[in-house]
């Protein structure tokens, strides 16, 4: 695996990746925020074909927009970014997916899981996402149609779009192809 702009601070040691990320990071493209930013930190790798990437995540997310998850990129333009995101002092399940330009959507978490686990499924050029809560089953948060490049990026990420940065940790990465 290998860093799209590595962070200031991580560490992987059994089963668990733990980073400390910059501040003033995203991955985020052309909305009525405004701008192009692709500064968050990707941990990843790449795979061909079809896949699952599977991660649990925690967060000590305290400003605005910390964000942590899983991210599947074929470039600056063409990505998807799903975790949990801090909007208005409460965690959301967040989905974002770029084609040029970045669409959102948000589940309201209240009260904030401790931890909660991300699934993403490759079909061919479609992408499902779906969301645990801590013992329970997975629920499909969202299909879409990203990208029918053969290879793509995956793993885990995280930013701090408004804040000085916080930390995130990752565990059970999974990262395995589908026949």
């Amino acid at each position: 695996m290998e860093w799209y702009n590595e962070p200031p601070e991580w560490t992987a040691e059994n089963g668990r990746i733990t980073v400390k990320s910059a501040g003033k990071t995203d991955f985020w493209r052309k909305t009525h925020y405004g701008g192009v930013r692709d500064s968050g930190h990707f941990y990843y790798e790449a795979v061909t074909g079809d896949f699952e990437a599977e991660v649990t995540i925690q967060g000590e997310y305290a400003v605005l927009y910390d964000q942590a998850g899983l991210m599947v990129r074929e470039n600056e333009s063409t990505w998807l970014k799903c975790g949990i995101e801090l909007l208005n002092g409460v965690q959301q399940a967040s989905v974002v997916v770029t084609r040029d330009f970045s669409d959102w959507s948000v589940i309201p978490l209240d009260p904030p899981p401790a931890t909660i686990r991300f699934l993403i499924r490759r079909h061919g050029g479609t992408v499902e996402v779906s969301y645990a809560l801590p013992g329970g089953e997975f629920h499909l948060q969202r299909q879409a149609t990203l990208s029918a490049t053969a290879t793509l990026q995956v793993g885990i990420m995280c930013c701090a779009p408004t804040g000085d940065g916080f930390t995130a940790r990752f565990e059970g990465l999974r990262i395995a192809p589908v026949r």
